[in-house]
């Protein structure tokens, strides 16, 4: 049994008997249960919710009413995904003793799917920026030192330890896409309303997106299949259907146009990741596609609007516990509320406007183009030093955010995957953006990419 295998491996050994899903979900247990105190990675670890689950897998399978690819396959979610019966804190120490009663709609789906939870994977507090000044910061296994990113921070460790197989994270300024890009792994930010929020602590209600986090793009297609769909619990979820499933092996590229700005993707970010990018795109039209030179809609003060906006919608979503509990608040997420408390409506109409012009500019341009090529993020695998530094140092949302925050405001789905590695071994990253509700297009392109490369097959040195 390998603990590191994708879904698609797990399903088949699963499939023809290898072993159950029990032995899987023991093993997989046991291992998070080993290196939980070295990474971090979980706020509450599930093993009794796991061999029951696993166990009803094994039933099914037996009885050959086995759900899908995802039944017996272990999971972790992201710890502001409401589990019934089992702690569900968001980072914070104000829901420390928060314990639904009832599951998430994500948690529902995915569960009704087979997946098999190992635990609930550590965050930053209330999925901002920082970890509460009490909690043990999830460590990254590529590197001492080195940034996980934000704020889907556990989820990422998690997956890049080797200590679940599937992940779900959150995104609303960049928090499955960072940790993706600083961790070597796989991710996709949704369609905004493409998952259903309900049962999620929100950030901000109208920037947040709960999407797939995995090993490739492949696992993320078929977890998007069980994670998607209307609710009637949250009417801001799109009714559309659930896109194609996936193929096993991808299908062609050819014709397919890929737009890129060098400009305002390369003139801020690491020369690593520029080379990467210029590989990785000579390889996309080795596989059929065309790439075209493209001229991006100026993000810049989308961008530096992104904080007060985000920290008005926090403001709204904390207003039962801040500022009357405002003791219990760590200082990053008590000063993203004061700032969103202090806004005026003028500058929100203003940062209002600027997220329309980005967004139809962007449906614009896609429609001369499929999908839009961007890096993960702009800095090369990052040391936690460099990103204290960089905090200080004015314009670092922009230095930081710009291939993350557009499409958080514009809706636009994205997918982040791995494309090549720094001269210290390190994974970058780069992404691709396309038309909403066209992530089946996206996905195929990461999977062909993934199929033609191995560098999401790349695992931290040292761990087995």
């Amino acid at each position: 049994m390998n603990l590191w295998s994708d879904l698609s491996t797990l399903a088949q050994d699963l499939a023809r008997g290898a072993f159950s899903a029990e032995e899987l979900a023991q093993a997989m247990s046991e291992r998070a249960a080993q290196f939980q105190p070295r990474w971090k990675a979980y706020a509450t670890l599930t093993p009794e919710r796991a061999l029951e689950q696993a166990r009803a897998s094994d039933q099914r399978r037996a009885a050959g009413r086995a759900l899908g690819p995802l039944d017996g396959i272990p999971l972790a979610l992201k710890d502001l995904c409401w589990t019934a019966g089992i702690p569900t804190q968001g980072g914070m120490a104000i829901h420390r003793r928060f314990v639904p009663a009832q599951d998430g709609t994500v948690t529902r789906q995915l569960a009704q799917a087979g997946a098999v939870l190992i635990g609930k994977a550590q965050m930053t507090e209330g999925a901002y920026s920082a970890h509460h000044p009490e909690v043990a910061s999830p460590l990254n296994p590529w590197g001492e030192g080195l940034w996980t990113g934000v704020s889907s921070s556990g989820s990422g460790v998690a997956l890049a330890a080797g200590l679940t197989t599937l992940a779900v994270g959150t995104d609303t300024g960049g928090s499955i896409r960072f940790p993706c890009a600083a961790l070597g792994l796989t991710g996709l930010k949704p369609t905004w309303g493409r998952v259903s929020r309900y049962g999620a602590f929100e950030l901000a209600a109208s920037l947040d997106h709960l999407g797939p986090m995995a090993r490739s793009a492949l696992d993320c297609a078929w977890m998007l299949q069980a994670m998607v769909g209307p609710d009637p619990m949250d009417p801001t979820a799109l009714q559309a259907p659930a896109p194609q499933a996936p193929s096993v092996r991808a299908r062609s590229l050819k014709g397919l146009r890929i737009g890129i700005d060098e400009r305002h993707c390369f003139d801020i970010t690491d020369p690593e990741i520029v080379n990467a990018m210029h590989e990785a795109l000579v390889c996309f039209r080795s596989l059929g596609a065309q790439v075209i030179a493209i001229r991006m809609p100026e993000t810049d003060a989308l961008v530096e609007g992104w904080e007060s906006f985000c920290g008005a919608e926090a403001a709204v979503a904390h207003a039962q516990t801040y500022p009357a509990q405002r003791a219990a608040y760590g200082p990053m997420l008590a000063g993203l509320i004061d700032k969103g408390r202090a806004l005026d409506g003028l500058r929100m109409q203003a940062t209002l406007l600027e997220r329309m012009k980005i967004r139809g500019a962007f449906d614009a341009l896609l429609t001369q183009v499929d999908m839009i090529a961007i890096p993960g993020m702009p800095l090369a695998a990052p040391s936690l030093e460099r990103i204290a530094g960089l905090r200080q140092q004015p314009g670092y949302r922009q230095r930081l955010s710009r291939f993350t925050v557009p499409t958080d405001f514009s809706g636009h789905p994205a997918l982040v995957f791995p494309c090549g590695q720094t001269a210290q071994g390190l994974p970058v990253a780069m992404q691709l953006f396309g038309g909403n509700l066209r992530e089946a297009e996206l996905l195929n392109a990461g999977q062909a990419f993934q199929e033609y490369t191995d560098w999401h097959l790349r695992r931290p040195p040292g761990l087995h």
